[in-house]
């Protein structure tokens, strides 16, 4: 595939099932996420792949959370299965360093370009995904459980797998909308 038109014509794939990226083609995606621009090359990420009883263990902490913040039967329902919507979910999370000249937000924008370029490889290597967030990527309980800081970012949650069918190309935009151009 052309990273051009890998780009050009990104979509989210919310429809997923088996396979999932797996040996090669994982540690592809990976790559592509350490690749990710890094002032000071500080890494400041750590992600978690979730897949089979990982992807248990991160409904449970969901639903441990639901319950915590007395969220709806229905929700608390619905909390352990969420990560079962792919055959694999990568947690994106943002490590603060403290640094002088690289700040919070500039390392949070490095975790979410880390996300994008793993998104986009799986792409390009025959696979899906979506970028998810929601209230879990918030709750102290899911921060807590995945032993982040105070100052850590859940950053999204990565759905990966086959796309259950043809999502559609949003239309494209007009950039005169967006951007100016100095000159």
């Amino acid at each position: 595939m052309q990273a051009l038109d890998l780009l050009l014509n990104r979509s989210s794939q919310p429809r997923l099932q088996e396979p999932a990226p797996q040996g090669e083609v994982l540690e592809n995606i990976m790559q592509a996420g350490l690749r990710a621009p890094d002032h000071a090359g500080l890494t400041p990420w750590k992600f978690i792949v979730c897949r089979g009883s990982g992807l248990r263990k991160l409904g449970d902490i969901f639903e441990l959370a639901a319950i915590a913040n007395d969220m709806s039967d229905k929700d608390i329902e619905r909390a352990p299965d969420l990560p079962l919507r792919a055959p694999m979910v990568i947690v994106a999370i943002s490590k603060f360093v403290e640094h002088a000249k690289v700040p919070w937000v500039e390392q949070v924008a490095s975790t979410s370009c880390a996300i994008h370029a793993m998104q986009m490889a799986a792409v390009a290597q025959g696979f899906a995904g979506v970028w998810r967030t929601g209230a879990y990527a918030r709750f102290d309980e899911v921060k807590n459980a995945l032993n982040l800081a105070e100052e850590d970012e859940i950053i999204g949650f990565l759905y990966v797998g086959t796309a259950m069918g043809k999502s559609a190309t949003p239309a494209a935009k007009d950039s005169s909308q967006y951007f100016e151009i100095w000159e």
